[in-house]
């Protein structure tokens, strides 16, 4: 090889090096707002309990989403390109939770991950989600925590600080009751609204007579509902998922505790009532009012066969359409639809009339109604 011959070799070989490290820097693994063909899917993550603890609340979320995708697919996707959701099961546990989204992020590359559903699944993965730069919009988490979550942290379901306000005056203005006791599951959930109900019912002149928490995994509350009966309260607070309340109600009833029970929105499973039987008769519990469409209810009914909306799954419903109209506004990148959730002024859906977000990614109002249950059924009180 001749000098002039090893030149135009070495300058072939400089380019090409330089075309390969232009490349590298273009991957996709490196944005996940990169050119996608016409047909592509958006691919959107979905994070909450499909087996377990909550499995009712989250199949029934699920099928909500279903039901919205399906409908935006239907009017032509975003600009042409199909919607299509990836379902992680969160088990209602920030271990589960938090594997699940570390492969939503890292392999699956989403965009958005729409939950947890359980407050403790958020904040599993919050930071992990927040530091990658992706958005997370729960449509189910209420615990007051997250609403430090981070910037790209949002949900279109109110924080507790709402709900435990708001049963606390139920309680005390409404009831008429003056001295509570409190069984809590400690979860990030539960110990919220604990804490947030404490507070609200002391200032307006209740006593909190006891209070007694329990591991999500439990299966006994004899001795945290025996010391509760001994404070000798006029009502008991029981905040709960389905599988420890439905066990609770029971040794409740076996030990004749002989005041009213309020819970909160855990309980809005029919699975519970089924399964206390006569021992959830006549208990009351907190959900938040949602203004739900005929129609959104029947293809509820035509996806379930049963005409069970739970309380999680509107702000799914509502969650995909809200995402919808953005991606089609902004595009994939996270940071654009972060910045495009804080302008949302989302009207007309099933979770609430209006759907806005403040500064800290949380709905700016929100409205309860009290349930009870009767003939293991459980409807609003009037």
């Amino acid at each position: 090889m001749n000098s002039s011959s090893r030149i135009v070799l070495g300058i072939v070989i400089i380019v090409a090096v330089i075309a390969g490290v232009f490349a590298f820097s273009q991957s996709p693994s490196t944005s996940n707002n990169v050119p996608a063909t016409k047909n592509e899917p958006i691919k959107l993550g979905f994070i909450g309990p499909l087996t377990g603890d909550g499995a009712a609340l989250g199949q029934n979320a699920r099928a909500a989403t279903e039901i919205a995708v399906a409908e935006v697919n239907a009017a032509g996707g975003i600009k042409g390109r199909p919607l299509e959701v990836i379902y992680e099961d969160g088990k209602c546990t920030g271990k589960e939770a938090s594997n699940a989204a570390n492969k939503l992020i890292n392999a699956d590359n989403v965009p958005v991950i729409l939950g947890g559903l359980c407050s403790g699944e958020t904040n599993s993965f919050a930071a992990a989600a927040e530091q990658a730069k992706r958005v997370v919009l729960s449509f189910c988490s209420s615990a007051p925590s997250i609403t430090q979550a981070g910037d790209y942290i949002f949900r279109d379901y109110p924080s507790d600080l709402f709900q435990g306000s708001f049963a606390a005056k139920y309680v005390y203005e409404t009831l008429g009751k003056k001295k509570v006791g409190i069984v809590y599951v400690k979860s990030d959930w539960g110990s919220g609204i604990k804490q947030v109900f404490s507070e609200e019912f002391s200032k307006l002149g209740g006593k909190i007579v006891a209070e007694e928490g329990y591991d999500q995994a439990a299966r006994d509350l004899r001795t945290q509902l025996t010391k509760i009966k001994a404070a000798k309260p006029d009502l008991v607070y029981f905040l709960g998922y389905t599988e420890g309340s439905t066990v609770g109600l029971k040794q409740a009833a076996e030990l004749k505790l002989g005041v009213p029970i309020l819970g909160a929105d855990g309980w809005d499973d029919p699975k519970l009532f089924a399964n206390a039987g006569a021992a959830a008769e006549g208990v009351m519990y907190t959900v938040v009012s949602a203004p739900l469409s005929d129609a959104f209810k029947a293809k509820m009914k035509e996806k379930t066969g049963s005409e069970e909306v739970l309380a999680c799954s509107p702000g799914a419903y509502d969650g995909v359409k809200i995402l919808a109209q953005i991606l089609a506004s902004v595009g994939t990148d996270s940071t654009a639809i972060k910045d495009a959730l804080y302008q949302v002024n989302y009207v007309g859906g099933v979770s609430a009339a209006r759907v806005a977000f403040d500064k800290n990614g949380d709905p700016v109002e929100a409205n309860y109604v009290v349930k009870i249950v009767k003939d293991g059924k459980a409807t609003e009180v009037k």
